[in-house]
């Protein structure tokens, strides 16, 4: 099993062969009730199998699409290690599958793409944030989500300050011996490790560049919030080394290193949802205000086109529904269908997909919280 981080989920949104096969479910994670998940995906397997006799797919080849996940169910280790909800995804030649925190709605969909919309929770704009936990002995950065985990092992990231002072001094070394002067070379090297604390602070100030330098360029394409967690000085040092724009200013004060990766999400995430909220407050705020003019849409027809050419800058969608038909980008037009046909793709999750990947923010929200009614609104760039 993969770890689904964003770059598995560009991977995912970007296959576009005929078909794709996409599985949610619920599962139970002990007892008797482990037995209903495999109950579960046979229902859904079958359901596959008659969506895919739908397609140009010969028939004879069905099974051995499905095979991968056929043998999960008599897989007892499998089923006996699973979260809130599994996520499954098959096309000739290649098999994904997630067991994540999320309770799915059961789901089935055949199409020429993965439909990746119920996965968009724990990345969007409404969810995914990052932490920083410092301290001088030790560093981790955590991407979190309102559903779980996960630290994230940078490789050219200091452990501690010593590996990053350590580095420091041989970059000092070297400069000494390809022409920089004796004495000012060996008072500088000198000076580094004395008691002082304006030295310190100097020390620690590098420390955190390097740092910072690597968080950067991880979260380059990301524009989730980072909270820092650490003793009140080093957040304070740190910011001087920060230039993410994304930093909120709050931040979790005391030591990490006696928190659990686990219990820092737990107590970072009452700071960032009141920001999530209002992020999302803002972008519903905003579709309201350009109602009517040509910078927001609920119209599915326009909004497809706009976010497959980059347009689309706010999308606030629900999961828990489809509206199906076809893009037909050479016209830079959409076709509705009233029912799930072969050749239909869920034009909500397409609409969410281009977003996603041209930069835009997606909002999950439930259905009742979309403005105006309708299952999508868009707010447009232009």
């Amino acid at each position: 099993m993969k770890i689904l981080n964003r770059t598995e989920l560009k991977n995912l949104m970007q296959f576009n062969e005929q078909p794709c096969v996409s599985i949610f479910l619920p599962t139970e994670k002990v007892g008797t009730e482990i037995e209903k998940n495999k109950i579960q995906l046979k229902n859904l397997i079958k359901e596959s199998e008659e969506k895919l006799k739908k397609t140009s797919m010969l028939e004879k080849e069905i099974p051995k699409l499905l095979a991968p996940i056929e043998k999960l169910l008599d897989d007892n280790m499998f089923w006996s290690y699973q979260n809130d909800g599994l996520a499954m995804f098959i096309t000739k030649g290649e098999f994904y599958y997630y067991q994540l925190p999320i309770k799915f709605e059961k789901l089935t969909v055949v199409s020429k793409r993965f439909h990746v919309k119920p996965l968009l929770s724990l990345f969007n704009n409404n969810g995914q944030f990052y932490v920083l936990a410092l301290s001088q002995h030790e560093v981790r950065l955590i991407e979190c989500s309102q559903f779980g985990a996960t630290e994230i092992k940078l490789e050219d990231m200091p452990a501690n300050i010593s590996e990053a002072l350590k580095y420091d001094e041989q970059e000092k070394q070297l400069q000494f011996h390809t022409g920089t002067a004796g004495g000012t070379g060996g008072n500088v090297r000198s000076a580094m490790f004395h008691g002082q604390d304006v030295d310190h602070k100097n020390d620690i100030l590098r420390y955190f560049r390097q740092i910072n330098a690597s968080v950067v360029d991880f979260l380059k394409e990301c524009k989730a919030p980072l909270i820092l967690a650490g003793v009140d000085y080093l957040l304070s040092i740190y910011k001087e080394a920060n230039d993410y724009q994304g930093l909120l200013e709050e931040g979790l004060i005391g030591n990490p290193e006696k928190l659990s990766t686990k219990e820092i999400r737990d107590e970072v995430w009452n700071i960032v949802e009141p920001y999530f909220e209002e992020k999302q407050k803002q972008a519903s705020a905003l579709y309201m205000e350009l109602s009517g003019t040509d910078q927001a849409s609920n119209d599915i027809e326009k909004i497809v086109p706009a976010a497959y050419n980059g347009r689309v800058k706010q999308l606030i969608i629900s999961t828990g529904i489809q509206q199906w038909g076809e893009f037909v980008s050479e016209k830079n037009a959409v076709e509705l269908h009233d029912v799930d046909t072969s050749s239909s793709i869920d034009l909500i999750d397409f609409a969410a997909t281009c977003t996603f990947l041209t930069g835009g923010d997606v909002f999950i929200v439930g259905a009742e919280d979309i403005p105006e009614g309708k299952p999508y609104a868009a707010i447009l760039r232009y």
